[in-house]
């Protein structure tokens, strides 16, 4: 049988101390074949130097770093050579930002155009909550004008990232204590509602079952992750032909609080 091409998201939360974790050598021995990874929170010097010292330094790749230090960055790893990559797609609202990176890679069943997207955490009632609506509506352009391109080409689109949205209240342990809340407003939701109605597919969610979960962030603080008081943020999403070739889901969870290498699991996805 076919080795399955194996896609791995995951939020970092910072890659030099993901690596210090022990995070990196994780994804080294991960067996995937492409890695995108969100919160980089480095420059283009310090995230090959943190890959270098993970063994990681032989792979491709396409990093978007954001504007400001310390903040933000996204990055698609691959071990084959890109056909195309992308950090400026031109769309106001998420150009420039360090939240969005495209590939173009050639798999086993033909070319999928793979992304890193962070999104904005927002906060109810703020401005960072305007900046979070702002992306999201141009992320909205982005995956229709991706969608059309792969219908025209007979291609693929793979959407992975942190979304800092869940879309129901099966994706929240405690969703009646964050009603109101920056990640489970409905004008959020209403995003993903939108955009898997039409022509994309969320992994997770079709593969992961009906749920609670599974979750792919705890809070450092507290019990939250001894009690698996999670939220479901971080997402593999789909074209439909792609989507019908994913036959695995599984999250990276740590056996232990001891053993996180990042506030995040990370999401891996197998395909045929």
């Amino acid at each position: 049988m076919p080795k399955p091409w194996k896609v791995i998201t995951v939020n970092v939360n910072g890659v030099r101390a993901a690596g210090r974790r022990g995070g990196l050598a994780w994804l080294r021995d991960s067996g995937a074949d492409v890695i995108c990874l969100q919160e980089v929170r480095a420059t283009h010097d310090q995230l090959h130097e943190a890959l270098a010292e993970s063994g990681l330094d032989t792979w491709h790749v396409a990093h978007a770093p954001a504007p400001e230090l310390g903040r933000a960055g996204v990055a698609v790893l691959s071990r084959n050579q890109p056909l195309a990559e992308r950090d400026h797609v031109k769309v106001d609202g998420m150009d420039g930002l360090g939240r969005w990176v495209e590939v173009d890679l050639e798999a086993p069943f033909g070319r999928v155009t793979v992304v890193s997207v962070y999104v904005h955490s927002g906060e109810a009632g703020t401005q960072k909550q305007a900046d979070k609506y702002v992306f999201l509506d141009a992320m909205g352009k982005r995956l229709a004008a991706l969608s059309r391109t792969a219908k025209r080409d007979d291609s693929h689109v793979l959407v992975c990232g942190d979304l800092n949205i869940a879309h129901h209240e099966v994706d929240i342990k405690n969703w009646k204590g964050n009603v109101g809340k920056a990640g489970f407003l409905e004008d959020e939701r209403a995003h993903l509602t939108s955009w898997f109605a039409k022509s994309w597919v969320d992994l997770g969610r079709r593969l992961g079952g009906e749920g609670p979960g599974p979750y792919t962030w705890w809070s450092w603080r507290g019990q939250a992750f001894d009690n698996d008081a999670g939220w479901r943020i971080d997402y593999q999403v789909a074209t439909p032909a792609l989507a019908d070739r994913a036959e695995r889901v599984e999250i990276g969870r740590a056996h232990t609080y001891a053993e996180r290498w990042s506030d995040h699991a990370p999401v891996i996805v197998d395909f045929s």
